[in-house]
């Protein structure tokens, strides 16, 4: 009889999750897959599916340009002689692969910081050898700006999944899978390509599934796409085939390209035994990088303009719906208020009231009285009583004599003698000159 445990047992082991793990950050879409989980499978098969040791780190990609894989046989009088020769031998070859222009062995040499073996072979009189070549960018960068496959373009960065098929069973980062190592031990130093590889543990093995490609959400991708910083992503997915166990094994690897999971190429590869197929993947992984440059300088790589936010491209038939529902909704809008123009046009109207002239007002005038100010007490009673008179609008002293004569200029809405007769009815005695009235009691 299955048992049903209560709502606060089964959250408990996610909140013992987020507590030992308090720098994670899951977008929208991983909390969305963890409550989901909670409730499909239970807590305790969620948490062995986020937990344990399965991530693997790509490596650190450096600024330097890294050719690998770089096949020479060459003799030699001496040993020391071939191995030197096929050193010579491994630039030239690393150099075209680059994308470099001819140049002589010496010179290419002055421009290498490093020289990888990978495997080597040292015979009295002959030098056989894998090499990984890797180049100085700061010295090589300006024989090789606008050289090579991609003409020094540089992609968007891109979100690298690798999904990898073997015995039916599809992964990601379930587990620590050999197509996720080949893919983290990549040096893309020397690619178009900027790749944004996860590393695999933590919730990447809940938001990057084999059935991830698969979905169709805008919604779902941008979340993730957000969470990597990245632009749009890459499907690099490989399909292993075993003839029988130790037998010959069959890689089929497919390219796809966007959240559509369009389809860019494929290619198969064969080895004769399980001890080569690290080393057919990481010819796969070479591969898939001179499908993806390819891509980019066709203009078949890009930026998804369907994932941006702030931008987005919806689908042409439906852009036409708004825009059809858009110009009906007008025409309507447009038909009621031609109607309602009508309907006001056929009101009758009412006669027009006269409008009364406004009356002209006089402008005010700029008025100098003169008045004796013995003290300041004369000063302050003049002032007063000009400012108490109708139709002054404002009175102030422009001198000040005390024992002799002051001034005021005085605002009055009329003439000087308006003001005249208007200050004498409060018991001045006034005299005019002009526009200047001299004052006394």
């Amino acid at each position: 009889m299955q048992t049903l445990l209560p709502r606060e047992a089964l959250l408990e082991p996610l909140r013992r999750i987020v507590r030992a793990r308090p720098r994670m950050v899951l977008a929208g879409a991983g909390v969305l897959a963890l409550a989901g989980g909670i409730a499909a499978f239970g807590p305790s098969r969620l948490i062995a599916q986020i937990e344990g040791d399965r991530g693997i780190a790509p490596v650190v990609t450096t600024g330097d340009i890294e050719i690998n894989g770089v096949q020479v046989d060459v003799p030699g009088k001496t040993a020391q002689e071939a191995r030197q020769a096929g050193w010579h031998e491994a630039y030239k070859q690393a150099w075209a692969k680059a994308g470099g222009p001819e140049m002589g062995a010496d010179a290419i040499g002055n421009l290498v910081s490093a020289v990888v073996v990978e495997s080597e072979q040292i015979g009295p009189h002959r030098y056989r050898a894998t090499l990984g070549i890797v180049f100085d960018r700061g010295k090589a960068s300006g024989f090789l700006a606008g050289h090579g496959p991609s003409g020094g373009m540089r992609s968007a960065p891109m979100l690298v999944v690798p999904v990898l098929y073997s015995g039916g069973v599809g992964q990601v980062y379930e587990v620590r899978g050999i197509w996720q190592k080949a893919w983290a031990e990549y040096h893309t130093g020397a690619s178009a390509i900027d790749y944004i590889r996860p590393q695999g543990s933590g919730s990447d093995s809940l938001l990057l599934t084999a059935g991830q490609p698969g979905r169709r959400s805008r919604i779902w991708w941008r979340a993730l796409l957000d969470r990597f910083g990245a632009s749009n992503v890459l499907i690099a997915e490989a399909r292993l085939e075993r003839q029988w166990p130790g037998g010959p094994v069959k890689g089929t690897f497919t390219a796809r390209i966007g959240p559509d999971n369009t389809l860019v190429d494929s290619f198969t590869l064969s080895v004769q035994d399980e001890g080569q197929v690290p080393g057919m993947l990481n010819q796969a992984v070479l591969r898939f990088d001179q499908i993806y440059t390819q891509a980019m300088t066709s203009g078949q790589l890009r930026s998804d303009p369907t994932l941006n936010v702030d931008h987005p491209v919806i689908d042409p038939g439906l852009a036409q719906l708004i825009r059809t529902g858009e110009a009906a909704e007008a025409e309507q809008a447009a038909a009621r208020a031609r109607a309602e123009a009508d309907a006001l046009a056929a009101q009758p109207q009412p006669s027009p009231s006269p409008t009364p002239e406004p009356k002209p007002t006089a402008a005010a005038a700029a008025l100098s009285v003169q008045f004796a100010s013995p003290d300041a007490g004369a000063v302050d009673a003049a002032l007063g009583g000009v400012r108490g008179t109708k139709g002054v609008e404002g009175a102030a002293t422009t001198s000040i004599a005390i024992g002799g004569t002051s001034v005021m200029r005085v605002t009055f809405n009329g003439t000087a003698a308006e003001l005249a007769a208007a200050l004498r009815s409060r018991g001045w005695q006034v005299s005019v000159a002009g526009n200047t009235l001299r004052i006394h009691r």
